[in-house]
């Protein structure tokens, strides 16, 4: 059974194709991670299921009972003066089958100078950008199966434009108590804008994620495997800073072989103690290390590490994220069982 549900996701994930993932669309805001817990196991995870309502916003099949009655504050400061922010809460009215959660996205771009054709200074103006998404989760009658779905309603203002949309997330979970193992699929931000910046219709930043994870039989661990930007195979583009200069002076560029690209999709990460009162986490996502690495110098990029304390109805989540020696950032989160 779980080698067929591996080889349907993956087959299933990979016969889609929508175009390179960077700079062509809008709203790209939505897949930036949603808590310190997720940011420190490699930015992506779609397998956790228990009291974490951060997860619902990834994938909203692991909505649960478990986050009956959570609330959930995460913020952390990105590159220059940009701040991004979620919160999470889920209430369960019917202990069997009814968990209703809502989620919210947002990130402001600080000030920017504004200036004219000729480079003079003019008044200066802000970008942000914000998500509501509610979410709902059904067990299949008499089967390990979860499925979910999160309606979204998205506003984007960038200077004196401004943009409104909507997106739908669709999630699948399948747990395997026996062993221990949750398998995961999410398709996110299927939409469309319903009013425009300037006119120009853009897509939204569809993206497939697929995930499995294992807590292991005799060691406090659980570790996870996410494969990402599954709607689109080619990941690896040449870099023009790596290109080489050959025997009669022309620069040979750089080529990305299938490993390299197939590798690019994979994000691995590990947990410590999942079900004690302190964590330690670590992950490494190979696109981000292979993509801002540097020839000739160690720098670490890919590398995230994080750790969540309770203390009673209390959790405390922070993670630290490597891109580059002059960039990298730090998420916190706190989450509140408000029962």
């Amino acid at each position: 059974m779980l080698k067929k549900i591996l080889v349907f996701f993956f087959f299933f994930c990979c016969a889609l194709s929508f175009g390179q993932i960077g700079g062509k669309y809008t709203y790209q805001f939505l897949n930036l991670v949603t808590s310190p817990r997720q940011a420190a196991l490699g930015g992506k995870t779609v397998t956790i299921y228990d009291y974490d309502v951060n997860q619902a916003i990834f994938n909203p099949a692991t909505i649960n009972p478990e986050m009956d009655n959570h609330l959930s504050v995460n913020y952390g400061n990105y590159y220059g003066e940009v701040q991004y922010g979620t919160a999470a809460y889920a209430y369960t009215w019917d202990r069997h089958v009814n968990t209703l959660h809502i989620g919210v996205n947002y990130v402001n771009y600080g000030k920017f100078e504004g200036r004219d054709e000729n480079g003079a200074l003019t008044a200066e103006f802000t970008g942000s950008e914000i998500a509501l998404s509610f979410g709902y989760a059904y067990n299949i009658p008499w089967s390990d199966i979860y499925i979910g779905a999160n309606a979204k309603l998205i506003s984007s203002t960038l200077e004196s434009y401004n943009s409104v949309g909507g997106a739908l997330d669709i999630g699948g979970l399948y747990i395997d108590q026996d062993n221990d193992i949750n398998i995961g699929l999410s398709i996110r931000n299927i939409g469309t804008q319903f009013s425009t910046y300037a006119g120009l219709q853009e897509k939204l930043p569809l993206e497939i994620v697929a995930g499995i994870s294992q807590e292991m039989e005799n060691v406090p661990l659980r570790w996870h495997l996410t494969l990402e930007n599954l709607q689109q195979w080619k990941l690896g583009f040449s870099n023009p800073a790596r290109a080489q200069q050959i025997i009669d002076g022309d620069p040979q560029e750089e080529k990305v072989s299938f490993l390299n690209n197939a590798l690019r999709h994979v994000i691995i990460g590990a947990e410590l103690f999942p079900k004690k009162s302190f964590n330690i986490r670590m992950g490494y996502n190979f696109r981000r290390g292979e993509e801002l690495r540097i020839d000739e110098q160690r720098n670490f990029s890919g590398v995230s590490l994080g750790f969540g304390l309770r203390f009673n109805n209390i959790k405390f989540d922070y993670s630290y994220s490597r891109y580059t020696a002059a960039a990298n950032t730090s998420l916190f989160g706190l989450m509140i069982n408000l029962q």
